[in-house]
């Protein structure tokens, strides 16, 4: 019986890897070894920061519905906004108003007003 080769196998195993490292630092792109474990540390990365990313643009929209929220309002809150909101019936996600409070300042205005009439 004739002895099987992996080569084709591996050739392209390694290739696989070496692609994926295109661009890193040094023998990190060159080096099998090397780039093997700069892939396999990138994806552990990757995988963590896709959460921080929802975490970081969740902080970066109540950012911005407080300033927005006190720059119509100075003694309203972030906190007590949202408690109006939910005491209004008003069901708006974060996202929506942030994009909102930038770009549509009196339609956030708008729900400011109806917000604060609700809790007095």
């Amino acid at each position: 019986m004739s002895r099987v080769t992996s080569g084709k196998v591996t050739h392209a195993r390694h290739r696989k890897i070496v692609k994926a490292a295109k661009g890193y630092y040094g023998q990190r792109s060159r080096n099998f070894r090397t780039a093997t474990q700069a892939v396999d540390k990138a994806n552990q990365y990757a995988t963590r920061d896709r959460k921080n990313r929802k975490r970081n643009f969740r902080a970066l929209w109540i950012q911005r519905i407080n300033a927005a929220v006190r720059a119509i309002d100075p003694t309203l809150t972030y906190s007590r906004f949202i408690h109006a909101l939910d005491r209004a019936g008003i069901e708006v996600d974060r996202k929506v108003l942030a994009d909102l409070a930038v770009h549509e300042p009196e339609a956030f205005g708008q729900i400011v007003e109806k917000a604060r009439a609700a809790t007095a």
